[in-house]
């Protein structure tokens, strides 16, 4: 028997059990939609992690004091002065460095008026916004000379403003409080709102480094620097330079440990997509296991017909149908319900996807190899899980076939 009179067997046994059928499917039509759309929900997020990440800085390095410990007593961060300004002027002259800054902050409440909020001033130079991309939309950046002479000036960042001037006041060249000590604001920053860690990037006040060092902290070391490589393949190169030259400069043994830390934006990145890739696999496999279930509903229904139609395959099979005629139909049968159930999971996926956009607001990037993956498993699942009832019935007896009741 050809297969184009098996598929019309086959469709019309189908037909003869419309509801049963599409219950048989919904299995199927549920695990596709769920693997599609989780793994869209997965990827979306991976795609808008590395998107943030990408605009704080893809190439940007950090370094920080290193843990040291003094009579087996490990300090905290706040206490470690490793680093230098003589550190950061070193570093700037290194080939593979971009853009470097120090960094120094300090956490404080912030006065204009009767308007008052808390926020952090971070002391740094120009060449921060550029690592960090940051750009000024209104106003100006300090100068060389304003780091020189330790200058009362600041650059604060939208949040702040909307705190500090609610009635819309333009901020530039009014003077606000930082504690004690004046500030005239020269800039604002434009707005970058929260962060992949949910940081709010716009609750930020910049001002020169040797204004927080010298007039807010008075110390005389710095608490970080940033810097940025002047190729992101070449970031861990330049990391290599900056711990040679810092090793250097502290006149650290071989085999010493490293009074600072430095950590790059890829190292987050590539941790950051990790974690990602694997809460998307969780979610898959939690999904799969409708699959599975859609699965076992299919062997469970074949087998159903294969009881129910004991009779038929004895007709058939007296008449002259093959075991081989009898497997093809059942397995024909059983891949038209999963490929069927898989095409309609595909659609509901996609639009399922699509909604958790609009209405959601989540990032969804759905992935042609999770359609055709789906596509694949259905006709898989199908296959497999049909073909034993469709075996168990091509392997039956004729004679104890019409018998049967």
């Amino acid at each position: 028997m050809n297969i184009a009179n098996l598929l019309k067997i086959a469709l019309k046994a189908l037909n003869n059990n419309k509801l049963r059928c599409f219950l048989t499917m919904l299995g199927i039509i549920i695990g596709v939609a769920s693997v599609i759309t989780m793994l869209a929900i997965g990827q979306g997020s991976k795609d808008s992690i590395k998107a943030q990440i990408s605009e704080m800085g893809s190439n940007m390095i950090m370094i920080h004091p290193g843990n040291m410990q003094r009579g087996g007593v490990r300090q905290s961060a706040d206490d470690m002065q490793t680093l230098e300004v003589a550190d950061y002027l070193a570093l700037k002259q290194l080939d593979g460095v971009a853009a470097i800054s120090p960094s120094v902050n300090t956490g404080g409440q912030l006065v204009n008026g009767n308007n008052n909020y808390p926020s952090t001033i971070y002391g740094v130079t120009p060449d921060y916004l550029d690592i960090r991309k940051l750009k000024v939309g209104e106003g100006t950046i300090f100068t060389d000379h304003d780091i020189h002479t330790a200058a009362k000036v600041c650059i604060l960042g939208k949040t702040v403003v909307d705190n500090l001037f609610p009635d819309g006041t333009d901020p530039v060249g009014r003077v606000v409080r930082f504690g004690s000590i004046p500030l005239t604001v020269i800039g604002v920053l434009e707005p970058k709102g929260t962060n992949s860690m949910g940081m709010d990037q716009d609750d930020v006040v910049i001002a020169p480094y040797t204004t927080v060092m010298k007039r807010m902290l008075a110390i005389d070391y710095i608490q970080g620097i940033f810097a940025s490589a002047v190729d992101e393949n070449r970031t861990d190169d330049t990391i290599d330079a900056i711990t040679a030259t810092l090793r250097d400069r502290h006149r650290l043994k071989d085999g010493a440990d490293n009074d600072f830390e430095i950590r790059s934006q890829q190292e987050l990145s590539e941790m950051m997509s990790s974690t990602s890739d694997m809460m998307t696999v969780l979610l898959a496999c939690i999904a799969g296991i409708s699959l599975l279930v859609g699965g076992i509903g299919i062997m469970n229904i074949m087998y159903v017909s294969v009881t129910e139609r004991t009779r038929e395959i004895g007709l058939r099979m007296s008449i002259g149908a093959r075991g081989i005629d009898i497997l093809s139909q059942f397995l024909i049968e059983a891949v038209i319900i999963s490929v069927t159930g898989g095409i309609i999971g595909i659609l509901l996926g996609l639009l399922a996807s699509w909604l958790v956009t609009m209405i959601a607001r989540w990032p969804v990037s759905v992935q042609m190899y999770s359609v055709g993956l789906s596509f694949v498993v259905c006709t898989v699942t199908g296959v497999f899980f049909g073909w034993y009832p469709a075996k168990k019935a091509s392997n039956l007896d004729p004679i104890e076939a019409i018998r049967y009741e």
